[in-house]
């Protein structure tokens, strides 16, 4: 299974907080995976399609228990990608247009787009809300990879309202537009984590915070790595200039008529050519400061230089 369907699997199987979160979590499934069928004499129909069992299964058990409607669940296949898809279908019947009123699917002038207030005046229905939404229309990436996260729905308004909800508790999601669809996204990890942990995917959160962990430790393990390196790289590169500056000056002057001071860090150099100045300093008898070495192989430096 994907992750995006184990976040799904355990979010079917989160507890409502109050009883008006049930409501929420229906509102926006039919929100997002519902087709209203208007119908003569003001009667309508609705059909709430999924690719996964268990949220079929958990819109059909809040449909039967919040509203008492009647319902029908027929099992598609794609013909084109070889997998299943559910189809509730819930006939015109008694209470369906109140349920749909109530669910702030429509509204005395027709289908609404946004969210209704009073579905998310409380916080738990709020992320209960969110929590529907992304089972109708989410997706998140493999932690083990690079950290993705979205949520696709056709309004605009709905998009606003799902990014003002996620606000309220700090998470910063953004819109982007995608031909004829608003995708509410995140990129950051931290912010992918507190949205699973806050719909109540908690064993998912965990599973990203420990990926998250291990990718930092990693990133800096790296880093400090690639920096030695680079830092071995230049003491190698500045070792062999040394090296080659004291060929020049022993064959031009001798090592006996030079003073004992550069005598003595020619012949530590040449003896630890992969030393740090620090290291050659602490090879000197008596030790020497790393800037005492220095001074005295820039002046082996000029006098190489020197014509």
């Amino acid at each position: 299974m994907s992750f995006t369907t184990d976040v799904k699997e355990e979010l079917t199987r989160v507890l409502p907080t109050c009883s008006h979160c049930d409501k929420a979590l229906l509102s926006a499934l039919i929100r997002i995976e519902g087709t209203l069928f208007l119908m003569g004499s003001g009667t309508c129909r609705l059909e709430v399609s999924t690719d996964l069992p268990s949220v079929a299964r958990l819109i059909v058990r809040l449909v039967h228990g919040v509203y008492g409607l009647q319902t029908e669940l027929v099992m598609r296949r794609s013909v084109l990608h070889k997998t299943p898809n559910y189809l509730i279908e819930v006939p015109s019947q008694e209470g369906l247009e109140e349920a749909l009123n109530d669910l702030g699917v429509l509204g005395t002038d027709g289908l609404t787009s946004g969210i209704a207030d009073h579905l998310v005046k409380k916080r738990c229905c709020a992320a209960a809300y969110l929590r529907g939404a992304f089972l109708g229309c989410g997706f998140v990436s493999n932690p083990r990879g690079d950290f993705h996260f979205e949520m696709t729905v056709e309004s605009a308004d709905l998009a606003s309202g799902l990014v003002s909800l996620m606000s309220d508790w700090g998470i910063n999601a953004k819109i982007m537009q995608r031909r004829s669809s608003s995708i509410v996204y995140l990129k950051s990890g931290t912010a992918i984590s507190e949205f699973l942990a806050l719909v109540g995917a908690n064993q998912c959160a965990l599973a990203m915070e420990n990926e998250r962990v291990i990718k930092s430790v990693r990133n800096d393990v790296n880093r400090r790595v690639n920096a030695e390196l680079a830092n071995q790289q230049k003491s190698t590169e500045a070792s062999v200039g040394q090296i080659m500056a004291i060929h020049t000056v022993v064959d031009r002057y001798g090592i006996d008529a030079l003073p004992a001071a550069l005598q003595e860090v020619i012949r530590l150099r040449v003896a630890h050519p992969d030393a740090s100045m620090k290291e050659l300093g602490e090879y000197a008898d008596p030790p020497l400061s790393k800037s005492a070495i220095a001074h005295r192989m820039r002046r082996i430096e000029e006098m190489a230089r020197a014509e």
